[in-house]
């Protein structure tokens, strides 16, 4: 086991990979920023190391300063949260190349599902649907380009190979807005991710978000720990997640989790991952990959029982996954909330200083945050401040404690999307469960129109 990590993030989870490594008595290293230096968990850890000003390209994205920090107090591995550096496969390259461990899957595996359309291709091989659409990179050629819209049928999106974070992709409706719309999201695909190449798929209406949880070892071990709704969405942000999907067929849901595992058996996956599918009329269409822990992890901890965080950490150290497919139980609901600095309704920034600050508690309460009275939220960073996870018996008792919960949260100094979190979980729509990625948007538009 590990002996000392440096911790390669920011934020909330940067405390919760902290608190993983002092449970399994590992001492901890954490960079920061400057505008970070009196962040809860450098003040927690063993050992702190500046690595550079705010902004995040010359501290957070900093590859040298981060291997430095590395070096300079003997830590023995890398765990680089979600976010920043966490799916550049040269980082993970470079950390193992210069005697570190990456916790997280080899450099070859980020590469190989950080590209979607070599995603999709390995995924098909290994039998995971996909949404219909184009093998490859799209040509050049633009009778080709029509000819392969043709043969898809509209509406059709044009996808960054590279992209990621909801941005790099055009939704086209006719033929005439086709080749505009390709040249556009390659000239974006090349600023956003410097690499131009984009792909084409059938564009589903109304899907849901679903994605399921896999962790696998390098002994050729994987499992599913089932799968999350994240479908209410706002410009492809996640704001409100849950586990299990509401009406998702259990059978159903076996199967997909059971081709995931599979397929991250056939690639040598190492680590812990998430398949994101868009799923329609009872069908599961698989889009990407995340290389990485998830923000919305609780949730599923929640329902399993299972500490994620721990097994990278326990993988990366070369141990066998302490458990198989059978001994994974899924017990209840879980809803997770992310609290942003943000209004809750124009959702413009809201940095500056908390002066009041109280979490939620009582029986199936978690709040994974790292703010506090009188911490300053930087303006350089994500707006997300914490997360509210509530767990119960079934679905309607985690929807009645995520109310209470909400109730109870006061911040004040900022603002926060905590109002669009208590409209949320009285809308009916939502209630009902099932709602498409474009339900919240739609709803956000429609009162917008009333003001």
């Amino acid at each position: 086991m590990f002996e000392k990590i440096l911790i390669a993030n920011r934020g909330e989870i940067a405390l919760r990979i902290q608190r993983a490594c002092r449970e399994l008595g590992i001492k901890t290293v954490v960079v920061h920023s400057e505008a970070d230096a009196d962040a809860k968990y450098v003040k927690l850890a063993d050992e702190s190391v500046c690595i550079g000003p705010a902004p995040s390209s010359q501290s957070y994205l900093s590859i040298p300063a981060i291997i430095s920090a590395a070096e300079v107090t003997d830590a023995q591995a890398i765990h680089p949260g979600y976010g920043f550096l966490s799916e550049n496969a040269d980082f993970s390259e470079r950390v193992e190349k210069c005697g570190f461990v990456f916790i997280g899957p080899r450099a070859e595996t980020i590469r190989l599902m950080g590209d979607k359309v070599s995603a999709k291709i390995a995924m098909k091989k290994a039998g995971v649907p996909c949404v219909p659409g184009v093998e490859g990179a799209l040509p050049d050629n633009p009778a080709e380009i029509i000819k392969i819209a043709r043969s898809i049928g509209y509406p059709v999106i044009i996808k960054a190979s590279g992209g990621g974070g909801g941005r790099g992709m055009r939704v086209v409706h006719t033929e005439a807005a086709l080749l505009n719309a390709v040249t556009m999201t390659k000239s974006e695909a090349q600023a956003a991710f410097n690499n131009p190449m984009v792909y084409m798929e059938k564009y589903l209406e109304n899907p849901r978000h679903i994605e399921i949880q896999v962790l696998a070892d390098q002994h050729g071990n994987a499992v599913y720990l089932g799968e999350r709704d994240c479908s209410m969405q706002r410009r492809n942000q996640k704001v409100l997640e849950e586990a299990p999907a509401p009406l998702i067929n259990v059978r159903l849901r076996n199967k997909i989790g059971e081709r995931c595992a599979e397929a991250c058996r056939k690639i040598g996956y190492r680590g812990a991952g998430t398949f994101e599918f868009l799923y329609e009329n009872g069908e599961f269409f698989f889009i990407e990959m995340n290389t990485r822990v998830q923000v919305e992890h609780p949730v599923t901890e929640m329902i399993t029982g299972i500490d994620i965080v721990r097994q990278q950490i326990l993988i990366a150290a070369g141990e066998k996954l302490p458990f198989r497919q059978r001994d994974i139980q899924f017990k209840g609901h879980a809803i997770e909330c992310r609290i942003n600095a943000e209004h809750p309704y124009k959702f413009t920034p809201s940095p500056g200083r908390i002066t009041t600050w109280h979490a939620p508690g009582g029986p199936g309460i978690r709040v994974d945050s790292h703010a506090y009275n009188n911490y300053y939220v930087p303006p350089h960073y994500d707006s997300m401040i914490g997360k509210i996870i509530a767990y119960g018996d079934n679905r309607e008792q985690a929807i009645a404690r995520m109310r209470t919960a909400l109730s109870e949260m006061a911040v004040e100094g900022i603002e926060t999307n905590l109002a669009l979190h208590r409209d949320l979980l009285q809308d009916s729509a939502f209630l009902n469960g099932g709602a498409s990625i474009h339900y919240l948007e739609e709803r956000l538009a429609e009162r917008n129109k009333g003001k």
